[in-house]
This record gives structure tokens, C-alpha cells and sequence, in this order.
């Protein structure tokens, strides 16, 4: 019986002991990683061939394609950059990748359907061309419809921002005000702000990479007014109501403008579709009569002039109507 009973004993304190040697070798084992990536971090008696396995990258990295050699190609492209702020700043979650994918498709099917039709190279490639700048036409009008949206929501993210102040709040907590209380856009973006002050960025930089981000008129003389304030002194509410004033009788007077200049825009938009819209209607009507237009040289040189007016009396009327605000 006490054999059996020394034996129990024996088995149950050697599973314990088992249990508090594994527990022990696994936190030892992450007290010995994590000194090795202070160590490394402090380069602390490391030469640099042995901390190339201990760095840990804390950097943001962004994907431009999901297949790895066409995101190691795109990296290098310089014009890369520019479409992935595109594509961020109108909130489409594409890669560039994608994109340009799209591009590719929409430029290759089209010009290639009509040089079937036609067996003109250069008809094809042009058709390719303008069908091969939609996706990034819609990118660009996304773009222009968040922006435009910004600057509808600026005048009260500042009214917010001055209501803090003046009970106050410091500026960094209206910022943190405005990201909850606005919507998006202007709440996203100030919350990257508040973000990247939160992790140690500087005031002015992180308003710098703000108006990187939006590109914004309204927004750029807010910060200047920001910067101004917190180098000479003075009423940082009384600025920013100010600059909400000037931004909302700046929207004032737009929609005074583009009530004034519809007519002319409608207009534009008449005189450039009519032609395209009347020749798809009379190649449905009467087939023969209207592929003389690309089965005769002299067709074709009327439809490369017919074009070339088009857009160039587009491009006239849009600069009439519009005006810088």
C-alpha cells in the first residue's frame, strides 16, 4: 500500500513539475525575444549582419497588386504614388494594380472590337483610348465628390473645433471631438490627424500630411491660420469662426455661379453628346449609309475632325462656364 500510494506521489509531482518547466520555458523564451529585439533595436554589441534578423519592420505597407512580381514592379514605377493617393482619396478600396488592370481591359476589348468592325488601327486605338480612361474618369469623379463633400462638412468641424476652445478644451481634444461627432469624410480624416499625434507627430507635421491628403483650398488656409496662431499667439476660436464665415459665403457665392452658368454647361454637354448620340441612332436606322464613315478614307478623315471639334469645343465651353472660386 505505501508502494502504491509513493508511486502516485511520485507520478503527480513529476506532471507538476513538468507543467511549471514548460510554463517557465515558454515566458523564458519570450523574456529571451524580447531582450534580443531591445538589444537590437539599441544595437547593443550586434554587428549588422546579425541584426538584419532581429529588426521588426513597424512601418505602414501597403499592397499595389495581390500578385507579389506585379507589386514589386509597381513599387518602382514612379507614377505609382500618385494613383495610389488618387485611389485614396476617393475611398476606393482598389489596388493599382487593379486599376490598372481595368485600364488595360477597357483600352484592349473595345479597340479590338472595333478594328474587327472597321480594320482601322488608328480608329481602334483611339476608341481604346477613351474607353481606357474610364476607370480612371471614375476614380477622378469619385475623388471630386468626396473632396467636394469635405469642404461642405469643414464649416462645422470648425464650429465644433471653436465650441471646444472656448470651454477649454485644448486643440488636440476638439480634434478628437470633430472625429467622433462628424461624419465621413471630414471625421475620417481628422482622425488620422488626431492618430498621428497620438503616436508622437508634431502638430504642424501632422496637419502638413492633412492637407497632403485633402488637397483642399479651405483646409490649407485653416492650417496656415493653425501654424500662424501657435507661433505668434492669439484667439485660435475667433480665427477659426472666421475662416468657418469666409468658407460659408464662399459657398454662397459658388451656388450663385453655378445657378448663373447652367444654362451654358447643359448647353455643353448637349453640343458634345448630340453628335456621337446621332450617329449611333443613324447607324441603327440605315447600317450601309453609315459605315461609309470608316470604309472610305475620306470617311474616316471626317471622323478624326469631327472628333478633334468636339473636343476641342467641349474643352472651350467648360472653360467659359467655369470659374475659379
Amino acid at each position: 500500500m505505501g508502494l502504491i500510494v509513493g508511486i502516485v506521489f511520485v507520478a503527480v509531482f513529476s506532471v507538476v513539475a513538468l507543467l511549471f518547466a514548460a510554463s517557465g520555458a515558454g515566458s523564458a523564451k519570450q523574456d529571451r525575444e524580447m531582450l534580443a529585439r531591445l538589444d537590437s533595436a539599441l544595437a547593443i554589441g550586434k554587428s549588422k549582419s546579425d541584426m538584419s534578423d532581429l529588426l521588426v519592420d513597424v512601418r505602414k505597407s501597403e499592397l499595389l497588386s495581390t500578385i507579389p512580381w506585379v507589386d514589386k514592379v509597381l513599387r518602382q514605377v514612379e507614377i505609382t504614388p500618385r494613383l495610389r493617393r488618387l485611389l485614396y482619396q476617393a475611398d476606393l478600396k482598389w489596388t493599382v494594380g487593379g486599376l490598372l488592370m481595368m485600364c488595360f481591359v477597357a483600352f484592349v476589348l473595345p479597340g479590338y472590337l472595333v478594328y474587327l468592325r472597321t480594320s482601322n488601327i488608328f480608329f481602334a486605338l483611339a476608341i481604346g483610348a477613351a474607353f481606357g480612361f474610364g476607370p480612371i474618369g471614375w476614380v477622378m469623379f469619385k475623388r471630386g465628390k468626396r473632396m467636394s463633400k469635405f469642404e461642405e462638412g469643414l464649416p462645422e468641424a470648425l464650429d465644433l473645433i471653436c465650441s471646444a476652445l472656448r470651454v477649454g478644451h485644448s486643440l488636440n481634444s476638439a480634434l478628437g471631438l470633430v472625429t467622433r461627432e462628424c461624419p465621413d469624410p471630414v471625421g475620417t480624416e481628422f482622425r488620422v490627424c488626431f492618430d498621428e499625434q497620438n503616436y508622437g507627430l508634431e502638430l504642424k507635421t501632422a496637419l502638413e500630411n492633412l492637407t497632403n491628403r485633402v488637397p483642399v483650398q479651405d483646409l490649407r488656409i485653416v492650417v496656415t491660420g493653425i501654424l500662424i496662431q501657435k507661433e505668434s499667439g492669439g484667439n485660435l476660436a475667433e480665427v477659426l469662426e472666421k475662416a468657418a464665415e469666409v468658407i460659408r459665403e464662399r459657398f454662397r457665392l459658388k451656388r450663385q455661379v453655378m445657378t448663373h452658368t447652367a444654362q451654358g454647361r447643359l448647353t455643353g454637354l448637349i453640343l458634345t453628346l448630340l453628335p456621337v448620340v446621332l450617329g449611333c441612332a443613324l447607324y441603327f436606322v440605315n447600317p450601309t449609309m453609315m459605315s461609309l464613315l470608316w470604309t472610305r478614307e475620306i470617311g474616316i478623315k471626317l471622323l478624326y475632325a469631327a472628333g478633334i471639334m468636339i473636343v476641342i469645343g467641349g474643352l472651350i465651353i467648360r472653360k467659359i462656364v467655369n470659374m475659379d472660386m
